[in-house]
């Protein structure tokens, strides 16, 4: 009688959990990442209806999945769920990636803010020490990048929004981890920053926030985490003749290398990752 042996690799299972989903790129990436790597994955997209999140990560983790990345609107949801959190999920009040523990619990980490320093670091040469920052937006989106933010010990942080005390409130929350205030708009006439960041959702409507001119020397940089298009916010920051102008396609790509390093100790090259969805998304 022969043994019969099986040596195929078992695939892990991964996914993206949010609504909407459909168009999430977090599944090429991943797929491309495994690809790089050799790692044996699968990673799909899961929609989940409202309410229905907690349901939808058991039911992930009885069919032996082993991570889950976690997008609008369920990150604060998951940070509530896990078990454990790291230092920077914690501070975020946000948690955008699951790792399923051999013990059965849920840790919980917030890769947003690392893929977006990383990108203008690695990817845009843009370095953060002594700049002074000016983040628009007091929402999700800002709170989940503040911490790696002030970990590269920027001169300050300015945060500003249309409702002044939710910028004011956000800014006090990080206080403890460097310089940094909160405002409104009307504000900044008379300042100028280094570096601007656009974490609002005005680029989704096609609006721009009301920023004063001569807010930005044309040696700083304007970041917008909208990518796909050039946003109200890239053609304003071109009008300042500001000569690094950039979208979040590459945070994009950085915070999934974080994801998959987390769950994998495995550090996926982005640069060729990145150079693929650029291109597509140019044609």
């Amino acid at each position: 009688m022969t043994d019969i042996f099986d040596f195929e690799p078992r695939v892990d299972e991964y996914a993206v959990m949010g609504n909407p989903i459909k168009h999430s790129k977090s599944p090429q990436i991943h797929s491309l990442f495994a690809e790089q790597t050799q790692q044996s994955i699968h990673y799909t997209a899961i929609q989940v209806d409202s309410g229905g999140f907690k349901q939808a990560v058991g039911n992930f983790a009885a069919h032996k999945g082993k991570g889950l990345n976690i997008t609008v609107p369920f990150k604060e949801e998951a940070w509530a769920l896990v078990d454990e959190r790291s230092e920077r999920a914690e501070h975020a009040g946000a948690v955008n990636t699951i790792k399923f523990l051999n013990s059965g619990k849920l840790y919980g980490d917030n890769t947003d803010g690392v893929g977006l320093v990383n990108d203008l670091k690695n990817n845009y040469k843009i370095a953060i020490a002594s700049k002074r920052v000016l983040l628009m937006g007091a929402g999700g989106a800002a709170r989940g990048v503040l911490a790696p933010l002030l970990n590269e010990k920027p001169a300050g942080i300015v945060v500003v929004n249309r409702t002044q005390s939710k910028a004011k409130e956000l800014a006090e929350h990080f206080a403890d981890l460097g310089e940094i205030s909160g405002c409104g708009y009307d504000s900044l006439s008379g300042q100028q920053f280094d570096i601007i960041i656009n974490a609002t959702a005005a680029s989704l409507q096609g609006a721009l926030p009301p920023l004063p001119d001569k807010l930005v020397p044309a040696e700083a940089s304007c970041y917008d985490m909208m990518y796909g298009q050039q946003t109200p916010f890239m053609q304003w920051a071109a009008r300042q003749g500001v000569q690094t102008i950039a979208d979040g396609l590459g945070m994009l790509v950085e915070q999934a290398a974080e994801s998959f390093f987390i769950w994998r100790k495995v550090r996926p090259d982005t640069g060729t990752v990145l150079a693929i969805l650029r291109k597509e998304i140019s044609i």
